[in-house]
């Protein structure tokens, strides 16, 4: 059997698709798996055990410059890497217009079927259009968590039920960055775009002298100039921070697979961390929590949710539970 799975973007939906490729291969062993992604998640795909072709997809970029040459040709490439295997099942499991698309170009074998889901779910995005490329829409509770939609559409259409925790699958880059220590080391996802999901400076840095006094160093990574502003003030009030270069996906991948203790805002790299099992603090700041905490896992510790933003002793009392976990 030949999947394509088609879930370009983002962090987050990309993270939290990934258990459905350790289902398949649960229920069909043999299975042979490629996947459609934006291209700076494409290292992240790849240390995913079950995965076998990953075909990156650069509309992000080829909108920039949506007539250029190099656009039509970079996009004839994507085409035919796309168009080179026929595939018994294809798969779009976020639900958009743009992955309908890719569904519509991809090509199946005589019998095969291009899936994806029937309807929005509670909280997600989603396009109606998008169903007129599918050859079956199926259809799933709409209060239900990210991991298990898209476990469950493929569930549905292979015939097969739910009945472990989900698995990411995902293997520890074999790389050591001159950037990343060789001790022991805590990351703080600090950093986010949208001001309802940042946490207080006073409370991070206290968190951060638990953990030094815990032995750990705290690396700060960022993303954008103001992230960058927030991780220096950070690193001037915690003993032994250090602020990063930055970094790309895969070099984040890198950084979250050899951490000993992650604490995160609700970003993709924080649900990136849950997705390793590493002891991790996930922070909601008015954000509905249940649509995609981590919740199956006794390494990660969710708090806060809408109308809720969690007190540094809820986070403090969260980091202490857990930090006899490091290194086991």
């Amino acid at each position: 059997m030949r999947i394509l799975i088609v879930r370009v973007s983002s962090l987050g939906d990309v993270v939290h698709n990934l258990p459905v490729l350790a289902d398949i291969h649960r229920h069909y062993p043999d299975a042979v798996i490629d996947w459609v992604v934006e291209e700076p998640y494409v290292g992240l795909v790849r240390q995913n055990r079950h995965v076998n072709d990953v075909i990156p997809f650069a509309l992000r970029r080829w909108r920039k410059h949506v007539f250029s040459s190099e656009t039509r040709q970079e996009f004839r490439r994507f085409l035919n890497h796309l168009k080179k295997q026929s595939y018994d099942y294809v798969f779009d499991t976020q639900g958009l217009i743009k992955t309908g698309i890719v569904l519509g170009f991809s090509r199946t074998v005589p019998g095969g079927k291009k899936i994806g889901l029937a309807h929005k779910t509670d909280g997600s995005g989603y396009e109606p259009l998008s169903r007129i490329f599918h050859d079956q829409s199926i259809s799933v509770e709409k209060h239900i968590h990210v991991v298990t939609r898209s476990r469950e559409v493929i569930a549905k259409a292979l015939g097969y039920t739910l009945d472990t925790p989900p698995d990411f699958g995902l293997v520890t880059p074999d790389v050591t960055p001159e950037w990343l220590p060789e001790h022991p080391y805590a990351v703080f996802f600090h950093g986010t775009s949208r001001a309802s999901k940042k946490w207080p400076h006073a409370c991070w840095t206290e968190v951060g002298h638990l953990l030094a006094r815990s032995g750990l160093r705290i690396l700060l990574p960022w993303g954008s100039p103001d992230e960058k502003k927030d991780a220096e003030v950070l690193a001037q009030s915690i003993p032994g921070a250090s602020v990063l270069p930055r970094l790309t996906i895969t070099d984040m991948v890198t950084l979250t697979g050899k951490a000993a203790f992650i604490v995160g805002v609700d970003t993709g790299l924080s649900h990136l961390a849950a997705a390793f099992d590493k002891p991790t603090v996930q922070i909601y700041c008015n954000i509905p929590r249940w649509r995609t905490c981590c919740d199956w896992s006794p390494n990660v510790i969710s708090l806060g949710g809408e109308n809720e933003v969690p007190t540094l002793d809820d986070v403090r009392n969260a980091v202490l539970t857990l930090l006899p976990k490091v290194g086991t």
